[in-house]
């Protein structure tokens, strides 16, 4: 197994982010430093990251369902409640795909298999994420040409996929991108202020019955109709061009 690869699976992150560690001279094999990205590693070899001897984990997949008020991180400054309280420390150290912001609920992916991870999160995968938001008043419908062009905010330009009136003041949206704060700042700029956001689906990943707050394994199915959404590219949109706001 190459070195970027080992390292990615002993849950250090993706194997661009291995690359690097190796590449700085921090990665030793058999107490030698290592920094050729093609060096093999066997099963009786000793790897150590620094002073720290790193092994392969078994690939762990959780599906969570975030309740409003934790936020996504590992540890927080703040000393808010986090995700990672959410799951058992017996799960090993594992990494959020994606993010929602402290104010949303719904579905996140939890994971210590870093490609798998960057895979599912890079922007050119263009996994789908369908919201259901509800707003502050009724929403008018013409707006919906205006934000599947697309907005320019402070994060860069913005757009959604596909939205649906579900009711006066509930919409269903559909994003690939994963800008901060996305949907919240598209519809304040159309003059709606979000009052709830919930993740429904990813990819093709669903599930109505998890309670929020609650987490659980995907079978070897979702992780394979995961990984095959990743490798499918979505057709190119065919659109006008992007109108000045």
């Amino acid at each position: 197994m190459r070195i970027n690869r080992f390292l990615a699976s002993t849950g250090l992150g993706s194997r661009r982010a291995c690359e690097e560690l190796v590449r700085s001279g921090r990665v030793l094999i058999n107490n030698a430093v290592v920094t050729d990205l093609a060096t093999q590693v066997g099963p009786e070899d000793i790897v150590r990251v620094g002073r720290k001897i790193v092994r392969a984990q078994t690939p762990v997949y959780l599906l969570l369902n975030k309740p409003a008020g934790y936020v996504c991180t590992r540890e927080d400054e703040l000393g808010r409640k986090t995700i990672f309280d959410l799951v058992p420390a017996q799960r090993g150290r594992l990494f959020h795909v994606g993010r929602l912001d402290k104010e949303s609920s719904g579905l996140i992916l939890l994971t210590n298999d870093g490609d798998f991870a960057e895979k599912l999160a890079h922007p050119s995968h263009q996994i789908d994420k369908e919201y259901e938001v509800v707003i502050d008043k009724p929403f008018d419908p013409e707006q919906i040409p205006r934000l599947l062009r697309g907005l320019t905010l402070e994060t860069g330009r913005a757009r959604m996929e596909a939205m649906h009136v579900l009711a006066p003041t509930k919409l269903s949206i559909i994003l690939r991108q994963g800008l901060k704060r996305q949907i919240r700042e598209m519809l304040w700029r159309v003059g709606y202020r979000v009052e709830k956001l919930v993740r429904v689906r990813i990819g093709p990943l669903t599930d109505p019955r998890l309670k929020p707050g609650y987490w659980r394994p995907l079978d070897r199915e979702e992780v394979a109709s995961l990984r095959k959404a990743a490798e499918r590219k979505p057709p190119a949109r065919r659109t006008k061009q992007d109108e000045k706001d």
